[in-house]
């Protein structure tokens, strides 16, 4: 269980608790609160759904709990660090979201990427780029600033030559084989590949498909100084910070860094891939 998911169930218990003690059911609640289903408090008591702050609102209101107001509001708060729907995140913008990152990026010495299905974002061509953030307009709902998203990326690899840096970043083999924009532009993508494993300050690693694999590569992620991971779904991005999930993401890490090839051998398999890549016709 995520700590996400042991934060929003310890706030639906709270949340059952004042209900109770208003000696409430969940039925009476829900049709005080405005008519909600009744099924709305089962779900945010038992943690399958994260209230909104005019649900607590309304909860403390009609459970005579107003005091208790401000440590609920505060519960929601620490949820919403740890989950970010990327609706709301990219509301302002794709732009801003690539400049919080660098935010992040910047006020970390070692960053370890791992990506199971695109090249890292520390390592995209422009072109690349384009067809990656052009899926937050077309499923994320994110306004078109695909412009400017595009040149903040690009802005954030500035930090790959930063004194004082390190940044260790794995992909599997799969990552740079599939087919996420045309071949040309995947061309020059595994073309800097080629060349981000000659970089002083980056570790790079490709785990090959006959590798054996430690573990199964669920999703990409991002370890900022072993203080915090960055994970992302299709709808949202989760924010870890429990210790104990942090080092399971570490090890998981180093497991999947451990699979990995490097240096000539990183060239080697890419520059295969790079001739395996469909020709334009002239």
């Amino acid at each position: 269980m995520s700590s996400f998911q042991r934060e929003r169930e310890a706030l639906g218990h709270r949340l059952r608790d004042l209900r109770i003690a208003a000696q409430l059911t969940g039925r009476a609640l829900a049709q005080r609160a405005g008519g909600w289903p009744s099924s709305k408090v089962s779900k945010i008591e038992f943690g399958k759904q994260t209230p909104s702050v005019r649900d607590l609102e309304l909860w403390a209101s009609h459970c005579d709990a107003a005091e208790h107001l401000p440590e609920l509001l505060g519960a929601l708060l620490s949820l919403e660090t740890h989950y970010q729907e990327h609706r709301r995140q990219f509301h302002a913008g794709m732009a801003r979201h690539q400049r919080d990152f660098a935010t992040m990026e910047a006020e970390t010495r070692f960053i370890q990427n791992f990506e199971s299905s695109c090249v890292s974002g520390l390592l995209q061509t422009p072109d690349y780029a384009r067809c990656r953030l052009a899926e937050a307009v077309t499923y994320n709902g994110s306004p078109d600033d695909l412009d400017d998203a595009v040149a903040a990326r690009m802005e954030r690899q500035h930090v790959l030559y930063a004194p004082g840096k390190r940044f260790h970043i794995v992909m599997t083999e799969a990552a740079l084989r599939y087919r996420l924009c045309p071949p040309a532009v995947m061309e020059g993508q595994l073309d800097r590949l080629v060349s981000a494993s000659t970089m002083r300050r980056v570790r790079l690693g490709i785990i090959p498909f006959e590798a054996t694999c430690p573990v199964m590569p669920v999703h990409g992620f991002w370890l900022f100084d072993e203080q915090l991971v960055r994970a992302e779904t299709f709808t949202a991005e989760l924010h870890i910070t429990e210790s104990s999930e942090l080092q399971a993401y570490a090890r998981i890490f180093n497991d999947l860094a451990g699979a990995a090839v490097y240096d000539a051998e990183v060239r080697e398999l890419i520059t295969g891939l790079m001739a395996q890549l469909p020709r334009a016709v002239p």
